[in-house]
């Protein structure tokens, strides 16, 4: 019983990301400094159908999870942009 309550518990506070979901990785080569990431994560957090946007500063990469259904990536890349950091989908090797 103390189990099934603390599954329960955990089930409702972690956020549930819709099944449509997609992510796509994008190379921001541009990042020089700390601040960086955090300008690259708000402009996508901004973009309406992003559910989550996590910036990585070492690898110059931001992977973001979207609706498909509400946001293309070419807006992705636009925000970012805009934002002054181009990017571009990462290619995955063959």
């Amino acid at each position: 019983m103390k189990t099934r309550l603390v599954a329960l518990l955990l089930a409702a506070a972690l956020p549930a990301l819709p099944a449509n979901s997609e992510s796509v990785v994008l190379d921001v080569p541009t990042m020089d400094c700390g601040l960086c990431p955090i300008t690259v994560r708000r402009a996508l957090e901004k973009v309406p159908g992003v559910e989550k946007a996590k910036v990585e500063f070492e690898r110059k990469s931001a992977t973001v999870t979207f609706d498909p259904a509400k946001v293309e990536v070419s807006a992705l890349v636009k925000a970012t942009t805009e934002a002054g950091y181009p990017s571009s989908v990462r290619k995955s090797p063959k």
